[in-house]
């Protein structure tokens, strides 16, 4: 008998180990994978409009208001560009998940979203170097135009709308 025998004379069987590390075949998600399409579609779409429409709000508000109008509707069309992308990362990390935490994470997210605004608001409040009307029609244009951007891509993308399993 060796060391490390037991004696006991159990025949013990080891796992094979390729057989135990094998991964399980999940199937495909359906649902998942229309929702990553559209976010792609919306996340092109709005990248090809949103940044001409802050430029423009930023050309306009130059005019008007001079550099105070500028620095706002660059703050505006910011804060309004990084809403939209959030919108669509939220999407696009919530695709695979079950329908609750899709709600929880879209409630969640807006409500991360509004204190972001109103918190660069609160800070901005009395500045004299950006004016509040300039960044709020800015972040209006943007977010419009983003929204806009969102349901052509819906339409366009031919994605179906009611999936069953």
């Amino acid at each position: 008998m060796s060391d490390t025998d037991t004696g006991a004379g159990e025949n013990t069987v080891e796992p094979d180990i390729e057989q135990a590390t094998a991964p399980a075949v999940e199937p495909e998600n359906p649902h998942a994978k229309s929702v990553l399409t559209l976010a792609a579609a919306m996340q092109k779409a709005t990248l090809l409009v949103v940044p001409p429409v802050v430029v423009a709000a930023a050309v306009v508000f130059l005019i008007v208001q001079g550099t105070p109008g500028l620095v706002g509707a660059l703050v505006g069309g910011v804060l309004g560009l990084l809403s939209s992308l959030a919108t669509i990362g939220m999407m696009k990390f919530s695709a695979g998940l079950d329908p609750m935490f899709v709600m929880a994470i879209a409630l969640g997210g807006y409500f991360f979203k509004i204190l972001v605004l109103f918190g660069a608001l609160t800070l901005l409040k009395g500045a004299t170097w950006v004016t509040t009307l300039s960044l709020g029609l800015s972040l209006l244009a943007v977010i419009l135009a983003a929204a806009a951007m969102d349901v052509r891509a819906f339409k366009l993308t031919k994605i179906p709308t009611i999936i069953t399993s």
